[in-house]
């Protein structure tokens, strides 16, 4: 499987990654063979990024991603974890947490982008997986924080980075205009995108994407399937666009697409997943999965040859925004992808 670098840095990312949220419980339990059997189909499968968080079902993502890897040579991969989210014991457990995951609530997340934060979360994370150290740091879902965030948790980051304790930072958001703010304002190395780069959703071309770009600064796309309406050849009404259920014309429009796609021979999930990838700034697609079948699936699909007339056609019929590089204006190939 290919790889890209982060740019200023040691830190190379094979093109697909490994979203561990789902081994965290995410909507429902994932038995713990199940989530050893992923990571290891998706280590036999070539993908060596692995992405985590201490939000993801209150550590149990990141300790369950840390038995995985454990007797796994440590420079074969690269792991990611994020900051901002504490995690401290729960003073008024109601037994299950209410934030997506099916886990105890026997902690609860705590706001923190300070100094000391940053530190503690690390530590923690740390302690957690089992790891020597991390190689790439993000804050993240700072979007009500941003003084914080920017003045206090990035500089903290910078440091351990310059000391050779991390080897690349940035932020994690669902929205793209401050995300743009911490390339051009911060020290930021690379930045986790969620869903605004996806053949539903393009507005990144309007500020994060043209920042990383003149900055020479990387982007990982993550929720390139949108909440799953991308994720089937046949959208149909009653899936999920960005955790809701998706509108009636989003579905007509992905549909649109997947007509377009089949008529180049391929599908709508392997080209939700190569679009980003033919964007001269985007080193990566992180996808969550959950087993050994969505492993060998989504591999199989990223290996898909992907026409580059298939994005001209998406282009002239309005499908996607006439302004968006695609694989020839980039002078990558979408064979290569």
């Amino acid at each position: 499987m290919g790889r890209r670098k982060i740019t200023n840095t040691s830190v190379e990312l094979t093109e697909l990654g490994f979203g561990a949220s789902v081994i965290g419980n995410l909507y429902r339990v994932a038995p713990p063979h199940e989530a050893q059997a992923a990571i290891e189909a998706a280590w036999e499968a070539g993908i060596r990024y692995f992405d985590t968080a201490p939000h993801y079902g209150l550590g149990l993502s990141e300790r369950r991603l840390g038995v995985a890897l454990r007797d796994r040579p440590r420079d074969a991969y690269v792991v990611s974890s994020k900051v901002g989210r504490l995690l401290v014991p729960n003073e008024q457990p109601r037994g299950i947490d209410d934030a997506g995951f099916v886990v105890r609530d026997d902690l609860r997340r705590q706001w923190d982008f300070s100094r000391d934060g940053v530190l503690r979360s690390i530590e923690a994370t740390l302690e957690r997986t089992g790891l020597d150290r991390l190689d790439v740091v993000y804050l993240h879902d700072p979007d009500e924080h941003w003084r914080q965030a920017a003045e206090e948790a990035m500089p903290a980051l910078a440091e351990l980075r310059d000391q050779g304790m991390i080897g690349a930072i940035g932020a994690g958001m669902n929205q793209s205009a401050m995300l743009a703010r911490f390339l051009r304002e911060t020290a930021a190395d690379v930045v986790m995108l969620a869903g605004r780069y996806t053949l539903l959703d393009q507005s990144a071309v309007d500020d994060v994407l043209p920042a990383a770009q003149a900055l020479g600064k990387g982007v990982v796309a993550v929720g390139v399937f949108n909440s799953g309406l991308l994720s089937r050849d046949r959208p149909a009404k009653g899936m999920k666009y960005d955790y809701q259920d998706a509108p009636a014309d989003l579905v007509t429009r992905a549909l649109a697409i997947a007509e377009v796609c089949a008529a180049h021979g391929t599908s709508l999930p392997a080209a939700a997943i190569a679009f980003p990838l033919t964007h001269p700034t985007i080193i990566n697609v992180t996808l969550g999965m959950r087993n050994p079948e969505q492993i060998v699936r989504n591999v199989e699909l990223h290996r898909r040859h992907i026409p580059d007339g298939l994005w001209d056609d998406l282009r002239a019929e309005g499908l996607i925004r006439s302004d968006v590089p695609t694989a020839k204006d980039s002078g990558r190939s979408s064979q290569c992808l």
